[in-house]
């Protein structure tokens, strides 16, 4: 693997109308795609209990673990997924875990567990899929970008549409993910088609960020010994980014709602609309650096902030020095600033500048399986243990302890992988 950079050209009239076309579509179809994973969260189920845990706890957990397996499947699926036939791949997807949610809407409690494991399993793959119609590109940092911040927006956009229909029409917590599937249907049919239409990398995208192929087993395996040490820090990471994440994501109605923001719907849309944009400006400044291992280098700089800023809100937030929704807002600001680069620039980048030939795919479910497991054994800690500390005051807890540890981790991948890059570099 050698790391000769590619010249720095101009972005060509035709490749910035394809970015952009690029960037909407996948922005659209990923946060299409939530409207079957999150809004069943806004349910609370209250006074369901089952072996001493809440119901939304264990749907929660549920449907996290099928995530979870997922993304241990993937490592080896989506590395060496072909271009041929993916929107039947992602329909079939898509398709099955919305029946999951029919199903959920059918049986009794407890066994909804077993629809939303199934639901999670499905959901799982559709992140490498619509990736890899985008990656490889000079302009793949922001169409990634602008695909990452999706599942911001979405998180608060179709959770905001699942209490509307339960505040306005009605429609009983069993059935609302059911239903908010429903509203999405036709919208994510139509960005399927479009996402199907994005024209592939040109001779200029291949001769800069490398061919993306699929991934052998043999040629996972040479990665991984030749960035060992560098991948198992990534990993630990990204751990500790998607617990935060994740946390947040799912509790989100809980934790709003001890901060007396309940009532209002509203916040979600608002808050996380902010953060999306905020995220989008930071990653789309990074699409001019041509210089692969620049960029790199500068993806450490924004997800060590990012663990920065997280942590110093949740302190505060703690010792009583901010207000709530200010803490939500800054701590979901740095978490993302951490978490989204991972899932669009990070590998990419990476790829790039050690001009590895394969794809991010596979970089990417390699560490959302450990990620996803850790945020599992988190949540099943706090009920298992009995933790007696309400949302609002075991996330801010574990955000500064995870910020720590992270920032550490950040700082020793920096120092690795730049040496790493010296002693690759041709002489």
């Amino acid at each position: 693997m050698s790391t000769i950079t590619a010249n720095p050209t101009a972005l060509s009239k035709k490749q910035v109308i394809t970015a952009i076309y690029a960037a909407t579509v996948a922005f659209l179809t990923y946060a299409s795609v939530y409207a079957y994973r999150k809004p069943f969260t806004v349910a609370m189920f209250e006074g369901l209990s089952f072996w001493g845990v809440k119901y939304q706890v264990l749907l929660i957990i549920s449907q996290g673990l099928g995530y979870m397996c997922s993304k241990f499947y993937g490592i080896k699926f989506i590395a060496e997924l072909k271009r041929a036939g993916r929107w039947k791949t992602s329909a079939i997807l898509v398709g099955s875990a919305w029946f999951c949610l029919l199903i959920f809407g059918l049986v009794p409690a407890p066994w909804g567990m077993l629809c939303m494991f199934g639901n999670g399993f499905m959901l799982g793959f559709m992140w490498g899929i619509v990736f890899s119609y985008v990656e490889g590109r000079k302009t793949t940092d922001f169409i990634g970008a602008t695909m990452a911040v999706s599942f911001i927006f979405a998180g608060g956009f179709t959770r905001s549409v699942a209490l509307w229909l339960k505040d306005s029409w009605g429609v009983p917590e069993q059935w609302l993910a059911f239903v908010t599937g429903l509203v999405f249907v036709v919208p994510l049919l139509i960005f399927m088609y479009l996402l199907e239409r994005i024209p592939a990398p040109d001779p200029e995208d291949i001769a800069e960020r490398t061919v993306r192929l699929p991934m052998t087993k043999e040629q996972r395996i040479q990665f991984l010994r030749l960035f060992g040490f560098g991948t198992i820090t990534l990993i630990v990471i990204y751990l500790f980014l998607t617990i935060m994440r994740d946390v947040r994501d799912n509790f989100m109605s809980n934790i709003w709602t001890e901060l007396g923001y309940g009532q209002k719907p509203a916040i979600f849309t608002k808050t996380e609309t902010i953060t999306s944009i905020v995220i989008l400006i930071m990653i789309s400044l990074l699409v001019g650096i041509r210089k692969n291992i620049r960029a790199f280098r500068l993806a450490h700089v924004m997800i060590l902030a990012g663990f920065v800023l997280a942590g110093i809100s949740s302190a505060l937030f703690l010792a009583g020095m901010m207000g709530g929704a200010l803490w939500m807002q800054l701590a979901g600001l740095g978490l993302y600033m951490g978490y989204i680069p991972f899932n669009c620039i990070f590998f990419e980048r990476l790829i790039a500048s050690f001009k590895i030939v394969g794809n991010v795919g596979f970089l990417i479910y390699l560490v959302d399986a450990y990620g996803y497991a850790g945020s599992m054994l988190v949540m099943l800690s706090k009920e298992i243990f009995q933790i007696k500390l309400t949302w609002s005051q075991f996330y801010p807890a574990g955000v500064v302890i995870f910020s720590v540890i992270g920032i550490v981790g950040t700082v020793f991948s920096l120092v690795y992988f730049n040496r790493k890059y010296e002693s690759l570099k041709p002489a």
